[in-house]
């Protein structure tokens, strides 16, 4: 069950090759359009399409007409009982075939009270001190000591810094805007101003090599959804080039024409990995963490928890909230009226 998610095409099909059924092969369809129409990350799609190929499987490619909701409490309790897989993936799953029962076969889910679903621990961040954070800065090389501190410096996680586009600086007023963050929610957070000639710099290279990647008269960078459609050259824009423009050129077969993407997440996660190693540092440590170091130190601050949860783009301050686990308790000894303060 630890296979990795299939790639799918706009029909739906693996190109590993698709399962037996035909009546399947509209369903992947149906569910591409599904989760398209919502504007859903290609992660929920390639998630929702591996479960629901797992789901198949253990089907034994049953009909869709013919699925009823007994079908998923067995699924479920297979994955539990004989796959042991974590709680998180349980209820991944319970989700996607939440999602396909609902919106894809537009059938009935049934009264899924009495199917157990897994309870997820309580998980504590790994958090750096600030001189943790500074140490592996100084073991990183350009530009991915930018990437941590933007990180860490606005909170944001790696995929939001990836994406980031010139259009998305304000150096005047010192703010980042970041689009189409966790759930497509756009937020601002404050720039660090102790990075900001850094970042002007970054911005002169990103310029020059646009205008060396249009002299070499390639197609302009990567633009996502229908905006290339409306208009036609915003690839080529200096606005619309990535902040961390990728090292090396994509080449677009459909267009024969050559592009460039942004920095690969993998590449970033390489470098801190190298840089964790060569501080000797003990402590489990990803991109992810700068972020949870981010939270906690301006929780530290005595920044109020919802300023800090719009900070983070949170949905709900409960998941906010466990930034709180991750410092000392500090309590009062006597107990005061407020107007003693």
């Amino acid at each position: 069950m630890t296979s990795p998610a299939p790639f799918f095409s706009k029909e739906g099909v693996s190109k590993s090759g698709p399962l037996s059924g035909k009546e399947w092969i509209k369903v992947y369809s149906d569910l591409f359009a599904e989760i398209k129409v919502r504007h859903y990350s290609p992660k929920t799609l390639r998630s929702y399409s591996t479960w629901v190929r797992k789901f198949q499987a253990f089907t034994k490619t049953k009909k869709p007409s013919e699925l009823n909701p007994s079908d998923v409490k067995d699924f479920i309790r297979f994955l539990a009982v004989q796959c042991r897989v974590s709680a998180s993936s349980q209820n991944q799953a319970f989700n996607a075939l939440l999602f396909l029962y609902r919106r894809v076969l537009k059938t009935d889910f049934g009264d899924q009270s009495d199917n157990v679903r897994a309870r997820r621990t309580r998980y504590i961040p790994v958090v750096l001190s600030r001189e943790g954070v500074d140490l592996i800065i100084g073991n990183l090389n350009y530009p991915y000591d930018l990437v941590v501190r933007l990180l860490y410096g606005c909170g944001l996680r790696l995929f939001e810094c990836m994406k980031l586009r010139l259009h998305n600086f304000n150096l005047d007023a010192g703010i980042l805007t970041v689009h189409d963050g966790k759930g497509k929610k756009d937020r601002t957070v404050p720039l660090p101003r102790s990075i900001l000639l850094q970042i002007k710099n970054h911005i002169t290279y990103v310029t020059e090599l646009h205008q060396k990647d249009l002299d070499a008269g390639y197609a302009g960078a990567f633009v996502d959804g229908l905006l290339e459609k409306k208009y036609k050259n915003i690839g080529k824009d200096l606005i619309w080039q990535w902040f961390f423009p990728a090292k090396t050129l994509t080449l677009v077969p459909d267009e024969g024409k050559y592009r460039r993407y942004h920095l690969h997440e993998t590449h970033v996660n390489k470098a801190i990995r190298r840089a964790v190693r060569k501080a000797k540092m003990f402590k489990r440590v990803s991109s992810h963490t700068f972020r949870h170091s981010f939270a906690t130190h301006i929780l530290q601050a005595n920044y109020d928890i919802r300023t800090i949860q719009e900070m983070l783009g949170h949905s709900a301050v409960k998941t906010t909230m466990i930034y709180t686990h991750t410092i000392k308790r500090q309590t009062v000894k006597e107990v005061k009226s407020l107007l003693d303060f």
